[in-house]
């Protein structure tokens, strides 16, 4: 074999096992990434999930307060005495 041959062999077998050796710890730190990024998606997720629901909550809490509110209220109880003053008389002519 030629010295050529020879090196380009030597460089080669050096590529082949730095890629035999690195492989894993970067094939490990890719996939942290990918696995970060998709629990930060789902964090990021329920915590606008759990933020509109809160938010629809307080909407629907206040329009049954408003409404329910007037008719809450404690009339009186019993019969109400209502002062209906002098009653006028019609105009003369207007019967």
């Amino acid at each position: 074999m030629s010295e050529r041959k020879e090196a380009a062999a030597l460089a080669g077998v050096g590529v082949v096992a730095c890629a035999a050796c690195c492989a894993g710890p970067i094939l490990g730190f890719l996939g942290s990434i990918g696995l970060a990024g998709a629990l930060g998606a789902a964090v990021f997720g329920v915590i606008g999930a759990l933020t509109a629901a809160a938010v629809v909550a307080v909407v629907v809490r206040r329009r049954r307060a408003r409404r329910v509110a007037p008719c809450a209220t404690p009339g009186p109880t019993g019969p109400v005495t209502v002062d209906l003053g002098a009653t006028r008389r019609p105009a003369s002519g207007l019967r």
